[in-house]
């Protein structure tokens, strides 16, 4: 394959760097883990604490923008609050998509207690109010109609 003496010592150079090459990458993306999209959440950057909003107008745009026009936006309620921390340091655990019955009830347990209660429904609040659309005149309100009649 090699005719030469040098011809085959070229091939275990380039091989040698190669595999240096590949060994490099890997390190870099395993000591510097900030560089990946899915490390994002695990910033140490206090500026970025607590604020999901500046990187998901980017990330997910629609979502954010849902967020930001809805009751917890107009209120504050930070991503943190339903989501947890992306670091794991907050008092629930980080969640993409979290747990309604463990999530909602923080806040709204009268709410959902009256609506199993009341109805049998389940804390299943996202089948009736989108998490990031529940705008402040939200369509559930709208749909309800009055038990008592007028005479």
């Amino acid at each position: 394959m090699f005719k030469t003496k040098t011809g085959k010592w070229s091939a275990v150079a380039l091989l040698a760097v190669i595999i240096v090459a590949v060994g490099g990458y890997a390190y870099v993306m395993a000591a510097f883990p900030e560089n990946r999209c899915e490390a994002k959440h695990l910033t140490d950057e206090t500026k970025m604490a607590g604020d999901c909003y500046a990187c998901h107008v980017k990330a997910t745009p629609k979502i954010a923008q849902d967020w930001y026009e809805g009751k917890h936006g107009v209120l504050l309620v930070k991503c943190f609050v339903c989501h947890g921390q992306p670091d794991g340091k907050g008092a629930i655990e980080f969640a993409a998509n979290p747990d309604p019955d463990t999530v909602c009830r923080k806040c709204h347990d009268p709410a959902v207690n009256r609506m199993q209660e009341k109805y049998g429904l389940r804390a299943q609040c996202n089948e009736c109010h989108p998490y990031h659309q529940n705008s402040i005149h939200h369509e559930a309100f709208q749909k309800t109609q009055s038990k008592k009649t007028l005479d």
